[in-house]
């Protein structure tokens, strides 16, 4: 599941296939950008924005994509075949004279001028992962909303960029209360430890194929997990061995400890 994480990955990746490359082959596959001719330009940079990608491009464009759920960019090699999905999946083609970025199940691609970048990352509070970073600004944001879900006010990008599911409930464990406590509800010392946990997370994992929050390795042993509560619905938790729990918020899948975390729970 892409979070901040992994898009900075796929970032790094794509920037050092493409970078300072000509385009000799690209192939926008959605109807509104299908006769876009992009050969000849070089591509300047790729960088991520919280959740977004942004391939900037000479003459003033940027492609702008946004992996979502499950949609992917994979790079190959001059012969290699192509794997990530059947040919229909694939939303667009970036290649040079050495590398072929393939973005599969995009289903965010557009072609925009790079000064109105801001119209499609310009609401994004500040990214746990780029320069611009502000954990008071994002603290100032979150308590903007005292009444609103923990879980929630973690995902709205708006908060600050980079969350995911997957981030949301291991803070909310580590932080031992449940995604449904309100904001303006935890100890006052707490949201900022947390906030400060959600960069040292995504900063730890942005070169990691395999995501973690225990510190742990799942493939050395069957005790040793990679996560603490997402995607363990009853499962023994890792610190009091009650059944993990699930339910859904903000309709995604949500996991907690009903012992280890205190606060309100679904009904």
């Amino acid at each position: 599941m892409p979070e901040g994480d992994t898009v900075a990955r796929t970032a790094k990746h794509l920037h050092a296939a493409l970078a300072g490359r000509v385009l000799t082959h690209a192939d926008l596959r959605v109807p509104r950008f299908a006769t876009a001719d992009l050969t000849g330009r070089t591509v300047l940079d790729v960088t991520p924005r919280g959740k977004h990608l942004l391939t900037r491009l000479e003459g003033g464009l940027t492609l702008h994509s946004h992996l979502r759920m499950d949609g992917a960019w994979r790079i190959f090699a001059p012969g290699e075949r192509w794997r990530g999905g059947p040919a229909y999946e694939i939303r667009a083609v970036l290649g040079n004279t050495d590398h072929t970025a393939v973005g599969y199940r995009l289903p965010v691609l557009e072609l925009l001028r790079t000064p109105d970048e801001e119209k499609v990352v310009g609401h994004l509070g500040p990214d746990l992962l780029g320069p611009d970073w502000d954990a008071d600004r994002a603290l100032t944001n979150l308590l903007a909303d005292p009444g609103r879900p923990l879980g929630e006010a973690l995902l709205d990008q708006r908060n600050l960029a980079g969350i995911g599911n997957v981030y949301k409930c291991e803070l909310c464990f580590l932080a031992r209360v449940t995604p449904w406590l309100p904001v303006g509800e935890l100890p006052e010392s707490l949201l900022p430890r947390l906030v400060g946990a959600a960069a040292r997370l995504l900063d730890a994992n942005r070169d990691r194929s395999t995501r973690t929050t225990t510190g742990r390795v799942a493939a050395l042993s069957r005790t040793r997990e990679p996560v603490y509560v997402y995607g363990r619905s009853g499962r023994p938790c890792l610190r009091c061995r009650t059944p993990v729990r699930k339910a859904d918020q903000a309709d995604r899948p949500t996991y907690w400890c009903p012992h280890c975390q205190s606060g309100p729970a679904p009904r």
